[in-house]
């Protein structure tokens, strides 16, 4: 039975739930791979406080470095991108496989990363950096590696998802909701990662990258968040058959690649518009397999934990076969011809207004819809919910346009309507 030696840097949460799956699983990893991963050393500048997990005597250190020498296998569990970053380079450098779950790190310097990894001929592996437990990363590099990848549409963040189902299902406002994510950990103190949409931006920039064969920065995203969601916009969607979830989409647009994060409406009856609470869901469509969904937990310390065992289990069995690298870490062979700018994209908008109830309004609003070339496909007219007897909310979908005419259109609506509310314009995806 051949052993090797693995070294967590970072004893945050996920880091005690790989050490305790370790600790507990690596006779069953024995038996069905033939490797034993040994956790041999946990390094963090904390090893008093208690974790909830018994570690063996020894194990644990300050000493990082130390941790780099000796273990064949380093997992980097700090985050952030600069001390972890270090970390990361100096493994590589010496050869040691490296696993990590740092989304941030991976969506500003992969290729670096990468590169360091292939001038050593080390493994690094990143299945936990996107969606947790789920096992996408090695579904696109390995499972799906005879298809063309047209779309990804990805529901990636836990904390978006669970404020957009309690808001939906419980008929509450954004700011309660988000509060309560807040004291039950499922959103940070300071939560603009995740509910401003740059959390779900670095996963998909990662997926993307994996998909058209060329690093992706995150800042090559378009983000909006959930932020200003208003409760009679999921009221309305669903009225009109769909949900809003926060997705990461991807798209393959004649060579040309999409990619934004946004809140979208999706029909019901998609896979996606079912997956709530904390939970995450990927729909990968490939042009010989068709749609396949992934689902699953997309965050917490044992499904990141399963994530992050399971890449040390693979860099094991690559030691143990004398075949590193034997799935590249990422081989550049661009399958695009440029990033598609927001402005080009094309898709049906839901819009929303506060107008006033005076003939001629609704003819001027199509009036400028139609200058732009956008046709409605189905529009609600509901009174104030304010009571306010000479204005009323208009509700309108429109068929595909691309996002050049629709903006040029928004500063002319605005102009129609009144008590300082905005046109709220939301994107649709008929998945």
């Amino acid at each position: 039975m051949k052993e090797y030696k693995v070294g967590i840097i970072g004893f945050g949460t996920v880091g005690a739930g790989v050490a305790e799956n370790l600790l507990a699983n690596a006779d069953v990893i024995a038996k069905r791979t033939g490797v034993r991963p040994v956790l041999t050393k946990i390094a963090d500048l904390d090893i008093t406080t208690d974790r909830g997990v018994k570690i063996p005597e020894g194990i644990l250190t300050t000493d990082a470095m130390e941790l780099i020498d000796i273990c064949d296998i380093v997992v980097e569990l700090v985050g952030g991108t600069t001390v972890a970053k270090k970390f990361i380079l100096t493994a590589l450098n010496k050869g040691k496989s490296v696993v990590t779950a740092n989304k941030a790190l991976l969506s500003h310097y992969g290729q670096e990363l990468f590169d360091a990894a292939e001038k050593s001929g080390a493994d690094l592996y990143y299945e936990a950096s996107v969606a947790g437990g789920i096992p996408i990363i090695k579904s696109l590099r390995e499972g799906l590696v005879s298809n063309r990848i047209e779309r990804i549409y990805g529901i990636m963040n836990g904390t978006c998802n669970y404020i957009l189902t309690r808001m939906e299902n419980e008929g509450a406002d954004f700011a309660p909701i988000l509060a309560d994510a807040q004291k039950l950990g499922y959103a940070e103190a300071n939560p603009s990662l995740d509910i401003d949409g740059f959390d779900t931006a670095h996963k998909t920039s990662i997926l993307a990258s994996l998909a058209f064969g060329k690093w992706f920065n995150q800042e090559e995203v378009y983000v909006e968040g959930i932020r200003d969601l208003e409760l009679s916009d999921l009221a309305y969607a669903d009225e009109l058959g769909y949900r809003i979830k926060l997705l990461g989409i991807i798209k393959n647009n004649n060579g040309a690649i999409e990619m934004r994060v946004h809140p979208t409406l999706i029909p019901k009856k998609a896979l996606l518009a079912g997956i709530s609470d904390v939970f995450n869901g990927v729909v990968v469509d490939g042009d010989t397999v068709g749609q396949t969904l992934f689902y699953g937990r997309g965050a917490g310390r044992k499904a990141t934990a399963s994530a992050v065992v399971a890449d040390i289990t693979d860099a094991a069995l690559n030691f143990a076969s004398g075949s590193r690298q034997r799935i590249p870490n990422f081989n550049e062979a661009p399958q695009f011809d440029r990033v598609l700018p927001i402005e080009e994209s094309v898709s049906r908008f839901y819009l929303r207004l506060q107008v006033k109830d005076t003939p001629g309004v609704m003819a001027s609003i199509t009036q400028i819809l139609a200058d732009r070339g956008i046709n409605i496909s189905s529009l609600i007219q509901h009174e104030s919910q304010s009571g306010k007897a000479n204005s009323v909310s208009l509700v309108i979908l429109t068929h595909p346009v691309m996002e050049r005419s629709m903006r040029a259109a928004l500063s002319e609506l605005g102009v129609l309507s009144i008590n300082s509310s905005p046109v709220k314009l939301l994107r649709i995806e008929d998945i």
